[in-house]
C-alpha cells in the first residue's frame, strides 16, 4: 500500500513538473529605411534600444548591402530576399514580431503578404511607413546626386526607374495615375488596387496579424502626404481632398483587409510629433515596446 501510493505520489510530482507552463519572448526583427544599413549607428541603436526596453531578442535584418541597395534594388526583389532569409533564420520559426522604418515598410508588407511557407508575423509595427504610396518625388539633401533626384514625373513609371530606383515603387503621382496603374511593379499589386489581379491570399495574410501599430509622424516633411502613414491619401488621380483611411476604397472595399483588422480593433492609428522618424524616447516606449513584449506560451 505504501509503495503504491509512493509510485502515484511520484507520478503526480513528475506531471506537474512536466505540464508547468513556460513563456519564451517572441523575437522580432528590424527593417531600417532608405539610405541606411543594418551597421549604422542610428540602426544598431534603434535594434539594441528595442531589445533593451523589450527584453526581447532581436534582429536587423540587412537586404543585399544595405545602404546602396536599399536605393537602387527593386522592392519586389527586396521582399523576396527578406523572405528567404526569414525562412532561413530558426529563431523565427515560431513567429515573430516587426518594427519597420520608413521604405523598410514596403519591404516588410512584401514580406507579410508575398512570402510563402514562410513562419507568421505577429505584431506589426509601422513607424513613418508610405502605405498609400507618395505624391511626390522625394526631396534629395542639397548637392545629392541620386538618380531619384534628377527624376522627372513623366520618367518615374519607365521601366528603368521601376528596375533600379527602389522608391519609384511606391510613388503615385495624380497626374500619372493612369501610367501607375499600369506600369509601378510594386505598389499596385502591395495594395490590391488592380481590380482584375486582386490576390485574396494577400489579404488573407495581413488579416492574420494580430497587431498593427501605424505610426504618422504629425511633422513629417519626407513622407508626403504623412497621413499615408495610416493608409490615408488622395482620391485617385486628384490631390484634393486628403482622405482619411477610413474613406479610402483600399478601406471599404477592404482590398487588403485593412478594414477587417481595424473591425476586430486590430488596428492603433498613432501620431506622435516630430518630423520623419524623430520618435521621443517616451513615445517609443508607449507606442512600440509593448507589441514586442508578447510571449510564447509552452507546457515544458
Amino acid at each position: 500500500m505504501d509503495k503504491s501510493f509512493k509510485r502515484s505520489a511520484l507520478f503526480a510530482t513528475f506531471a506537474i513538473f512536466f505540464f508547468i507552463p513556460v513563456s519564451i519572448s517572441v523575437p522580432f526583427i528590424h527593417f531600417h529605411g532608405i539610405n541606411d544599413q543594418c551597421s549604422s549607428v542610428e540602426a544598431r541603436s534603434f535594434t539594441q534600444l528595442l531589445r533593451n526596453l523589450s527584453s526581447s531578442p532581436g534582429y536587423c535584418l540587412e537586404i543585399g548591402n544595405g545602404e546602396h541597395d536599399s536605393m537602387y534594388m527593386p522592392l519586389m526583389q527586396q521582399a523576396s530576399i527578406a523572405c528567404e532569409k526569414v525562412k532561413q533564420m530558426k529563431e523565427l520559426s515560431q513567429g515573430y514580431n516587426i518594427v519597420a522604418q520608413s521604405q523598410g515598410n514596403m519591404v516588410a508588407r512584401g514580406l507579410i503578404e508575398f512570402c510563402d511557407d514562410a513562419p507568421p508575423v505577429l505584431n506589426y509595427v509601422s513607424l513613418g511607413g508610405p502605405h498609400a504610396g507618395i505624391s511626390i518625388i522625394p526631396k534629395c539633401p542639397a548637392g545629392a546626386s541620386y538618380p531619384l533626384c534628377q527624376l522627372q514625373e513623366t520618367e518615374v513609371y519607365s521601366d528603368s526607374a521601376q528596375d533600379h530606383i527602389a522608391p519609384c515603387g511606391y510613388i503615385k503621382l495624380a497626374s500619372e495615375i493612369s501610367e501607375y496603374m499600369e506600369h509601378s511593379k510594386f505598389l499596385p499589386k502591395l495594395n490590391n488596387e488592380r481590380p482584375n489581379e486582386r490576390n485574396s491570399t494577400y489579404k488573407e495574410r495581413f488579416t492574420s496579424l494580430h497587431n498593427l501599430v501605424l505610426v504618422m509622424f504629425e511633422g513629417d516633411t519626407i513622407v508626403v502626404p504623412r497621413e499615408t502613414c495610416w493608409f490615408g491619401f488622395y482620391p485617385e488621380g486628384a490631390t484634393a481632398p486628403l482622405l482619411p483611411p477610413q474613406k479610402t476604397k483600399l478601406y471599404i472595399e477592404d482590398w487588403i483587409g485593412l478594414k477587417t483588422l481595424d473591425d476586430a480593433g486590430k488596428v492603433k492609428f498613432v501620431g506622435v510629433p516630430g518630423d520623419h522618424l524623430e520618435m521621443a524616447h517616451d513615445d517609443v516606449v508607449k507606442y512600440v515596446v509593448p507589441y514586442l513584449q508578447n510571449q510564447f506560451a509552452f507546457s515544458s
